[in-house]
């Protein structure tokens, strides 16, 4: 066992965990954080996305131990007060999702690449999203959501 501390959505935890234990199942199967999917195990199609120390990772590719010392923010941890982000609004409002499977990972793919570029084009958001897999919406309304949360007047990643 290996012994990790790790800050997920704000608060603190110190864990013991198998050294081979998949981060997304320490959130899913150890914080029950549920918002983050297990889609495919391999990182093939993103819905495992979180952020680690402020950049987008495939869960499903990284080991708990490797976050310890680390911050984490799953989709859960976005919202403040119960208040969606700009970004989170846009996925609603574009109706950028039909399963909702992927909505998790694109959110958390979709705000690295909005820090990274806050006015990007809709080729540039495709790019961006191409580690991201969705099999329901064909990809139109969520780039028009990822350009819509670019151009709204708030901060997108807070």
């Amino acid at each position: 066992m290996a012994r990790i501390s790790v800050k997920v959505d704000g608060t603190a935890y110190e864990d013991e965990v198998e050294p081979r234990l998949l981060l997304v199942h320490y959130l899913r199967d150890r914080l029950g954080l549920t918002g983050t999917p297990v889609g495919c195990d391999t990182s093939s199609c993103g819905a495992c996305t979180v952020e680690l120390d402020g950049a987008s990772v495939k869960s499903c590719s990284v080991l708990a131990v490797q976050a310890d010392g680390g911050e984490v923010t799953t989709v859960q941890g976005l919202a403040r007060d119960g208040e969606w982000t700009p970004l989170q609004r846009a996925f609603h409002e574009q109706h950028a999702l039909q399963c909702g499977y992927c909505t998790p990972g694109m959110i958390m793919a979709a705000r690295d690449l909005l820090r990274e570029n806050p006015d990007p084009d809709a080729d540039e958001v495709r790019e961006a999203l191409e580690g991201n897999m969705c099999r329901c919406t064909g990809y139109q309304n969520i780039v028009r959501a990822v350009l819509a949360a670019a151009a709204a007047s708030e901060e997108v990643t807070a």
